[in-house]
C-alpha cells in the first residue's frame, strides 16, 4: 500500500522557482572587482538561469553533462548554478587557486563540456586551453559575453525533467594528498541539506536575512547558501574581492545580518578593525567553518553581540555536518561557559550521525565521555557514498565515512575536533593536539596566527614546535610565548621551540597548510 500524498521530486530548480514566485524582488547585490555594483533579484536570476539552460540545450548539452565554472562570487555565477542544474546538467565549481596541473586534471577528469570563467582568470584559461581536452565552449562572465550568450534566448521554457537522485553539483577536494577527488552531489541531498540549513539551530536564515558569503562559491558547495537563501528568499550580497575594507563597506551599506567565512576571514577583518579603529559592522550572525575558530575570536564576536555559528563539515558532507548552537540551559550559563560551547564544533542536526573510533582499531567505537579522542566518522542523508568515478561504495566502510579528523564527543553529543589524523603529534606514545596548541597561542594579544607541527625526536618520536606570526609592532619572543602557554596546556604539550615567521602558508580554501609547513621545516633540528 502506498501513501496518499502527492509526489514531488526534490530538485534544486524548485528552489529558484519558489524564490522567484514568492520573493521575486528580494535583491542580489554584486560588488565587482573594478568597484562597480549591480543589483538583481530572484525573479531576474530565474529568468537568466532559464535562458542559460536554453543556451546549453542549443549547443547540445545532455543530461548529467558537466558545466565548469572558474569564478568568484557574483550574480552571474549564481545564474550559472541554477542554469546548469536546471538544464539537467551538473555544475562543476573549480577552485582557481589550485595549480595549473590540478585544474587541468579535474576539468579533464570531470569531462566538462563547457567552461564559464571570470575575466581575472583568463590567463589561466588561455594557458590551459590546449590541454582541456573535453571542453567544447569557453564563455567569459565579464564584458557582456555571458549576458550576450544567454540573451538570445527568450527564457520561456521548462526545466529539464528528472528524478531527485540525479546529480547536480560536482566539487573536488583540495587534493592535499594525491589528485583531487570529486564529490558528486544529488538534487535530493542538496534539498535535504537546504532544509536543515535554514533552521534556527543551524544557519538561522529567513526572508529578512541579508547574507554575505565570503566563503567562495567554488568551495564546498558554497556551504549550501545559494540553495538555502533561495528557499527563504534572503537577500544575497556578493563581492568579487575579499579585502576587509570592501567587505565592511558592503556589510554596512546593505545592513547585512549574516557573514559566512573561514577563520582566516575573521582574522583579517578583526586585524583591519584594530588597525583602523573602526567599529564592528552590524551583523547578527557570524558563520564560520573550514577549520576550528579559536575561542579568543569567538569571545570577541560574542562580546559584540554577534551570534556565532561554529560549524564543522567538509565537501564530502555537502558540507555542514554539525554546528554549535545554543543549548537548552543557555540562559543559565555564564559567558565563559557560553564561549566554551560555541568553541566546540557543535551537535549534529537530524540527517547526520557521528561517532569516534580508535585511531589504531577502527572497529572499536569510543565512548561519548568528552575525554577519549579518536578518528571521527560520519554518515547521513547528505554524506558521500563514493567519489566520482570511483568503485561502488569505495569511500565508506559499511555506512560510515572516515573524515580524517580526530575528535572527542561529549556526553551531550557535542563534537570537539582536536586535530587531523595526519596532523596529530604523537610524543612518547601519547597524542598532542596541534589544534588546541594553536587555539591557546592565538589568544595571546601579540599573535596574529599560529600553527603547530611535529618534529622528529630521537627519544619521544615527535615533539611540537609552534610557528607564529606576530601582530604588527608586537614584541614577542619564544620564552614569553612558552610562559603564556604554561597554564593553558599540559606541561608536556609545551612546544620545544617557537619560530616566528612573516606568514603561514594556506591551502586554496584558506586553511593552514600543514603539508607545506612540514616541507618548509623538513630539515629543522630541535634545540638540544
Amino acid at each position: 500500500m502506498l501513501g496518499g500524498m502527492q509526489d514531488w521530486e526534490l530538485r534544486v530548480s524548485g528552489l529558484i522557482d519558489h524564490a522567484a514566485r514568492e520573493h521575486g524582488q528580494r535583491e542580489i547585490v554584486t560588488r565587482w572587482a573594478n568597484g562597480s555594483e549591480t543589483r538583481s533579484n530572484w525573479a531576474e536570476t530565474r529568468h537568466r538561469a532559464m535562458q542559460m539552460a536554453q543556451a546549453l540545450w542549443r549547443i547540445g548539452l545532455k543530461p548529467h553533462d558537466r558545466v565548469g565554472t572558474l569564478a568568484m562570487n557574483h550574480a552571474h555565477h549564481l545564474v550559472a548554478w541554477y542554469g546548469a542544474t536546471g538544464a539537467g546538467g551538473v555544475v562543476h565549481t573549480i577552485n582557481p587557486r589550485l595549480f595549473d596541473d590540478q585544474i587541468e586534471y579535474i576539468v579533464n577528469h570531470a569531462e566538462d563540456r563547457v567552461l564559464v570563467y571570470d575575466a581575472m582568470f583568463r590567463p589561466i584559461v588561455e594557458r590551459l586551453k590546449p590541454r582541456l581536452t573535453t571542453v567544447e565552449k569557453f564563455i567569459c562572465f565579464d564584458d557582456g559575453e555571458f549576458l550576450d550568450w544567454i540573451g538570445s534566448e527568450d527564457g520561456a521554457a521548462e526545466w529539464a525533467r528528472g528524478v531527485e537522485r540525479d546529480p547536480c553539483m560536482l566539487c573536488y577536494t583540495s587534493g592535499t594528498t594525491g589528485n583531487p577527488k570529486g564529490v558528486l552531489m544529488e538534487h535530493r541531498s542538496n534539498i535535504l541539506h537546504t532544509l536543515m540549513g535554514v533552521a534556527p539551530q543551524a544557519l538561522a536564515l529567513e526572508s529578512r536575512s541579508v547574507v554575505l558569503p565570503v566563503v567562495p562559491m567554488f568551495h564546498a558547495n558554497n556551504w549550501g547558501l545559494p540553495w538555502a537563501c533561495a528557499a527563504v528568499g534572503a537577500k544575497l550580497l556578493y563581492s568579487q574581492v575579499n579585502e576587509p575594507q570592501v567587505l565592511f563597506d558592503l556589510l554596512r551599506t546593505e545592513n547585512s545580518t549574516h557573514l559566512a567565512g573561514v577563520p582566516t576571514v575573521y582574522f583579517a577583518m578583526l586585524q583591519y578593525l584594530d588597525a583602523t579603529g573602526g567599529e564592528m559592522p552590524p551583523i547578527r550572525h557570524a558563520i564560520s567553518g573550514g577549520s576550528a575558530l579559536p575561542p579568543a575570536i569567538i569571545e570577541r564576536l560574542m562580546r559584540a553581540g554577534i551570534r556565532v555559528g561554529h560549524a564543522w563539515g567538509m565537501t564530502e558532507t555537502s558540507p555542514v555536518a554539525s554546528i554549535a548552537y545554543e543549548t537548552a540551559d543557555w540562559d543559565d550559563l555564564s559567558f565563559d561557559e557560553q564561549v566554551r560551547i560555541k568553541s566546540l564544533q557543535g551537535r549534529v542536526p537530524y540527517g547526520t550521525e557521528v561517532r569516534a573510533v580508535d585511531l589504531d582499531d577502527r572497529n572499536k567505537v569510543l565512548p561519548r565521555d568528552g575525554r577519549t579522542a579518536g578518528a571521527l566518522q560520519v554518515r547521513g542523508q547528505w554524506v558521500i557514498k563514493r567519489y566520482f568515478k570511483a568503485a561502488e561504495d569505495a569511500v565508506c566502510d559499511g555506512q560510515w565515512f572516515d573524515t580524517g579528523d580526530v575528535a572527542l564527543i561529549h556526553p551531550d553529543g557535542s563534537v570537539q575536533l582536536t586535530d587531523r589524523t595526519k596532523d596529530v603529534i604523537k610524543s612518547g606514545g601519547e597524542w598532542i593536539s596541534s589544534v588546541e596548541l594553536e587555539n591557546a597561542a592565538v589568544a595571546h594579544p601579540g599573535v596574529a596566527e599560529a600553527a603547530a607541527i611535529g618534529i622528529a625526536h630521537p627519544k619521544w618520536d615527535e615533539r611540537p614546535i609552534l610557528i607564529v606570526v606576530r601582530k604588527p609592532d608586537a614584541e614577542l619572543d619564544a620564552e614569553e610565548m612558552r610562559t603564556f602557554l604554561s597554564d593553558k596546556v599540559a606541561k608536556w604539550w609545551l612546544p620545544d621551540a617557537v619560530e616566528f615567521v612573516e606568514g603561514i602558508p594556506h591551502t586554496g580554501t584558506g586553511k593552514i597548510s600543514k603539508k607545506d609547513l612540514r616541507e618548509q621545516f623538513a630539515d629543522y633540528r630541535l634545540p638540544s
